[in-house]
């Protein structure tokens, strides 16, 4: 079995200062982890890889970039999930941890559970010996800005959510296991406690040997409502491709409660689909050492992996 990736980096609103940023992030994500792949690492390990890669990117609403709630605090969800063994992991509501990605897998790995939240799951970090960052480290500039504009008593919230975040993985590895990981800060200025699809199996992720893997992006009360991950891979069961699953579920999620979002699928035999009904998502695959990405719909640029390495070692 040929090894494949798929990452995203949120789908909404890119600004246009922010794309190059946002691109180079995904492909980054991507071959770190296919390079997991290639060395005969599992899928669960490459999807960890690329998450946490993009957590530590304050381009992407994930880890260090995320939005703030409207305390102007960090609150973060994560997903984790073992396409062989139904295994899952989540942490939601997280605060003052660097990859929530790491924590949702020992979550998975370490406990009966399969979601802790808020404080238990702060008790579980330490517990682990996950150390807190404080949670200033998470801040960025961009974000406070942002959250001060949508306090102002003229701010339209319909305009700023539009600005949706959340990245994600899916993979499927030598021996034909798949996995999908997906984390996120969640929507800007949400209610303290909000938790949205991100954290709820099916809805944020979903990965199943039997079928393949997808992650999810875009608005979360509307992707919890339609169950959007579980349902692409039930189009998929039913015989559709990867693409049209994921077009057909984006379509009845539009047309039934008015969401938009974007997905990455990869099936067992490892085709693979990024498809999304915002105006953009930031996005890369990797497949036979072929690296394709893109942000806006019909673009689609192609390196091998080596010129892509070579790339990013002259910091082009």
């Amino acid at each position: 079995m040929r090894p494949v990736i798929v990452v995203h980096g949120g789908a909404g609103r890119i600004f246009k200062e922010r794309e190059e940023g946002c691109r180079a992030g995904v492909v980054r994500a991507a071959l770190r982890g296919y390079s997991v792949l290639k060395q005969g690492g599992s899928a669960l390990d490459a999807v960890e890889e690329a998450v946490r890669s993009m957590e530590d990117d304050p381009h992407f609403n994930a880890g260090c970039g995320s939005v703030l709630n409207e305390e102007g605090e960090v609150e973060m969800d994560a997903i984790i999930m073992d396409g062989k063994n139904l295994a899952s992991g989540a942490v939601s509501a997280v605060k003052r941890i660097a990859n929530p990605i790491k924590l949702a897998r020992l979550v998975m790995e370490k406990t009966k559970h399969m979601l802790l939240t808020d404080r238990g799951a702060q008790l579980f970090a330490q517990a682990m010996g996950v150390p807190e960052i404080p949670g200033e480290k998470l801040i960025t500039e961009r974000s406070r800005e942002r959250w001060k504009k949508n306090l102002e008593a003229d701010s339209n919230p319909v305009e700023f959510q539009k600005d949706l975040g959340t990245v994600g993985a899916v993979a499927v590895d030598s021996e034909g296991n798949v996995a999908c990981a997906t984390s996120t800060g969640g929507l800007s200025n949400k209610l303290v406690g909000r938790v949205g699809d991100t954290a709820c199996i099916g809805s944020g992720g979903y990965a199943d040997n039997c079928c393949g893997a997808t992650s999810t992006t875009g608005h979360g009360e509307s992707i919890m409502k339609v169950v959007l991950a579980r349902l692409i891979l039930y189009h998929m069961e039913q015989g559709m491709s990867p693409e049209m699953a994921a077009d057909t579920a984006l379509e009845y999620m539009k047309t039934r409660v008015g969401g938009l979002g974007g997905v990455i699928v990869v099936s067992s035999s490892g085709e693979w689909a990024a498809r999304f009904s915002t105006k953009q998502m930031s996005w890369a695959t990797v497949k036979d050492d072929e690296l394709h990405y893109g942000i806006y719909a019909g673009e689609r640029h192609t390196k091998s992996v080596d010129e892509a390495l070579a790339s990013q070692s002259e910091g082009c």
